[in-house]
């Protein structure tokens, strides 16, 4: 349920390379200058960015995606607090030049260890060192990968006729079929998919379904459904990891794929569908690089609960708060996503994927899926 207006993204694959893979650094030696001159002035230091807020995000109809408004907080070392933030800013500016000289990358665990050695300005939490990243990312408008920082985890997986060039560590090119000549957890996405990474080949398919749950997909994949339909099968993985949701938007752009998302039916998978789509808020200065406009939600919708007769769940005061909170966020303020959310709330209930299975193992890929995607003209 895309915002109406909303158009595919013109950001390509070959833009992002150019524009971000290239001398990546550079910015972050501008910020540490920048900072340093203000000191040589005699002045407060302070750095100015955008608020990470959702009253601060925007519809940017061009790409048709949520990005970052113009709203802006500064960060000041007038207090104890902001001084140890620049300071810690300093400190990871360093860290990662010193990887790039060295060649060497790091998780942003290792990092939050790292900073053991920063004396006073080190990291109190994992949570801390992940928020300073961010705004580096947002300050010298880059994504952390190109800081040589990645989580412990990879993205999710994918089944399904792709064929793919796959460059290892030691610059070695694998190709393989990512049905054919993998097992079937399918083909693993690493945190780097950008084209020096993975290069897509061939593809027999004619769409991708997005999909929450682990087990949904072994059931899709044990039923046969992407040889039937001539689908790819994508493992969200609850909520999706950057690579993933940048893996997702490179093969619709590059292999023109339509992309149908399908979670569980409550808030919380109301929001994964967000943040692939729209682009998410706490990511929302790189929406242009992971989220891609032109993916449909195919459900578990509320009104599915209802018209399939769905077991269901009672929400909880935490769901019932998060379908509010969720009647006030841009993303979802197109008339479709407010009628779906209204009733949710009016049923006060929600159901997961695999309550399909009350029809049989089956009814998902023989009744459900067959009669949502031809609706949507998918099938």
């Amino acid at each position: 349920m895309p915002p109406k207006g909303a158009r595919k993204s013109k950001t390509t694959s070959e833009e992002r390379d150019g524009a971000i893979r290239v001398d990546a650094l550079k910015p972050t030696i501008d910020l540490a200058s920048e900072i340093w001159s203000q000191l040589d002035r005699g002045e407060i230091p302070r750095m100015r960015l955008p608020l990470r807020t959702k009253q601060n995000i925007q519809f940017q109809m061009r790409e048709g995606v949520w990005r970052l408004g113009r709203a802006l907080g500064t960060r000041s070392a007038r207090k104890l607090d902001g001084a140890l933030m620049l300071l810690r800013t300093f400190y990871l500016i360093d860290f990662i030049n010193e990887m790039a000289r060295d060649g060497k990358t790091s998780t942003l665990r290792e990092l939050y260890y790292i900073s053991e050695g920063w004396e006073e300005s080190k990291f109190h939490s994992e949570d801390e060192s992940n928020l300073l990243i961010e705004d580096l990312e947002v300050m010298c408008e880059r994504l952390r990968e190109d800081f040589r920082l990645h989580p412990e985890e990879n993205g999710a997986s994918i089944i399904g006729d792709l064929t793919l060039r796959e460059t290892n560590r030691k610059g070695m090119v694998k190709k393989f079929n990512c049905r054919d000549d993998v097992g079937d957890g399918g083909y693993s996405l690493p945190f780097n998919v950008e084209k020096e990474k993975i290069e897509f080949v061939s593809t027999g398919a004619k769409f991708i379904i997005a999909i929450e749950c682990g087990g949904m997909v072994d059931r899709l994949a044990e039923n046969g459904f992407d040889e039937q339909n001539d689908a790819l099968l994508l493992h969200l993985k609850g909520q999706p990891a950057r690579s993933t949701r940048r893996f997702l938007k490179r093969l619709n752009e590059e292999l023109k794929l339509p992309v149908v998302v399908f979670t569980d039916g409550d808030p919380w998978s109301f929001r994964i569908f967000a943040s692939v789509a729209f682009g998410a808020i706490k990511t929302a200065h790189i929406s242009q690089y992971l989220a891609t406009p032109a993916a449909e939600f195919l459900g578990v919708t509320a009104s599915d609960i209802e018209n399939y007769k769905l077991p269901s769940d009672q929400l909880t005061e935490q769901d019932i708060r998060a379908l509010q909170a969720e009647l006030t966020d841009p993303r979802f303020k197109t008339t479709e996503w407010r009628s779906e959310i209204e009733l949710m709330l009016k049923n006060g209930k929600k159901a997961e994927q695999q309550s399909l299975a009350k029809y049989g193992l089956n009814y998902v890929t023989e009744t459900y899926l067959p009669e949502k995607l031809t609706e949507m003209g998918v099938l």
